[in-house]
């Protein structure tokens, strides 16, 4: 069974983004994004109703790399540390060396780069440091642009659930996405 050790965070860089640990500096940054309506139009979970609630959030990351159960990074440019997204494994599956990668950024960022940059370090991250054999991507079937992404790196389509997902009163769709570790 796989073994992780998050003991020492990992910051990542590439040319123009820096993955950094979430921090309680960044809870306005992560209260705002969650509330963004445009960034969360398809991450099918509720919008926070006060900062204390981004706080609960970034003690749960916290939480998570403490335990070796998931990991989170805070998005930033090189030139500025201030949280534009999140990127992270959180259903990490041990047993069969697999996670489930999620991501999001701020909407005035979109298109630029930022998240192609920090997709391919944390999977590359996720492959060579912490040895998964998968990593997989869940997403809402309308979001074509993070269906773009995940198979422009490389993403297989592995299944259409129909109507598995119930949030706000409705049965939603879920497309599963994976990549194998080839290295």
């Amino acid at each position: 069974m796989l073994q992780l050790n998050l003991s020492q965070f990992p910051v990542l860089n590439s040319q123009n983004v820096h993955l950094r640990n979430i921090t309680l500096n960044d809870a306005e940054h992560v209260f705002n994004l969650r509330c963004n309506r445009d960034a969360m139009n398809y991450i099918d979970r509720p919008i926070p109703k006060s900062i204390e609630e981004s706080i609960e959030m970034i003690h749960q990351i916290e939480k998570g790399i403490n335990d070796n159960k998931s990991i989170g990074w805070a998005i930033s440019l090189n030139n500025d540390s201030k949280l534009i997204g999140t990127i992270g494994f959180h259903r990490i599956d041990l047993e069969n060396y697999r996670a489930e990668i999620g991501y999001m950024l701020f909407p005035e960022y979109w298109r630029k780069g930022i998240m192609n940059e920090a997709i391919d370090m944390a999977i590359d991250y996720g492959f060579k440091e912490l040895k998964f054999h998968s990593i997989e991507a869940n997403i809402n079937p309308n979001n074509i642009a993070s269906r773009n992404l995940l198979l422009k790196k490389g993403f297989l389509k592995e299944a259409y659930f129909k109507e598995n997902y119930y949030f706000n009163g409705r049965f939603l769709d879920s497309e599963i996405y994976s990549l194998l570790n080839k290295g």
